[in-house]
């Protein structure tokens, strides 16, 4: 059992909601398979006092956080330095707290590519589709880039919005071919889909029962295409069960939290290697059995 003392180091996840979050379990799980004197917690923030916790979080002298929705775009402007990882995706997921200064960075793709490397595609002639145009979705775009794919698409409901994260693109280094489109046009857009990506909260606990798709839309999915979920709680949501259906590859988001995870401890305890099995192992076991 894992004694807190004034001595232990702390590192967390910030986010709201953040009650959902397996992260303090992974990540705990692989401080006490390590022996080491850490705790990671997670901590609730709104968007309005995210500045106050930066702030705050300076002066308790904390290791590092993850950062979740909502904060990913909006902590940019609050960090001392920012890797050319994240400025390229535009969104920061890992914070470091080193030599009074915090330092952003971003292991979403790593964690993203993770699980597509056990399939066998090439990639140059495959659009991707990501719904969604928040933090989690420029992962995807510079993930789906590095892939190498053909087209990738961006489908939002706010014009403006769609129209500002397009242009935000526009000095980019990666070699990506980026379109935006309305939602209207997507039953004609996924019958031409390989990979399609929801990066919307939507269908996440505990409205389990939401899906960022309609039937109608979802059935234009062509069989042996890939719909991938960067949800993880529950694993199999309504999203993924109607892609199934449908004859489509489904990948949950359990494995990208992993490994995202695994390279945020990587960069925090400044090891090589972590045990990225424990913490898949403890992940698994909780969503079984809850404890």
């Amino acid at each position: 059992m894992q004694h807190i003392t004034g001595k232990t180091k702390l590192l967390g996840i910030i986010g709201h909601p953040v009650e959902h979050s397996l992260s303090p379990i992974m990540q705990n799980a692989a401080i006490n398979h390590l022996g080491l004197d850490y705790i990671y917690i997670p901590f609730p923030i709104e968007p309005q006092n995210l500045q106050t916790a930066i702030q705050g979080f300076a002066t308790i002298d904390i290791v590092g956080f993850n950062v979740t929705i909502p904060h990913k775009q909006a902590i940019l402007p609050l960090l001392s330095h920012i890797e050319p990882l994240a400025q390229t995706v535009g969104a920061v997921n890992t914070v470091t707290y080193k030599n009074n200064q915090f330092i952003g960075t971003n292991t979403d793709i790593i964690g993203f590519l993770a699980p597509l490397q056990t399939y066998q595609q090439d990639w140059s002639q495959k659009t991707a589709v990501i719904l969604g145009n928040g933090g989690a979705a420029r992962a995807v775009v510079s993930a789906s880039a590095q892939l190498g794919c053909k087209e990738i698409y961006v489908v939002g409901r706010n014009e403006q919005k769609l129209k500002e994260f397009h242009n935000s693109w526009n000095n980019s280094s990666l070699a990506l071919n980026l379109q935006t489109s309305n939602w209207d046009i997507l039953p004609n857009l996924i019958a031409q889909t390989d990979l399609l990506i929801n990066t919307t909260p939507i269908g996440m606990y505990p409205k389990i029962d939401e899906s960022p798709l309609s039937v109608e839309e979802i059935a234009q999915l062509p069989k042996g295409a890939i719909a991938y979920d960067l949800i993880y709680t529950p694993r199999q949501t309504k999203f993924l069960q109607q892609a199934e259906q449908v004859g489509a590859i489904a990948i949950d988001g359990l494995e990208m939290l992993v490994q995202q995870g695994a390279a945020a401890l990587k960069i925090w305890l400044q090891r090589e290697t972590v045990p990225v099995d424990v913490m898949r192992h403890a992940v698994e076991e909780y969503l079984v059995t809850g404890m």
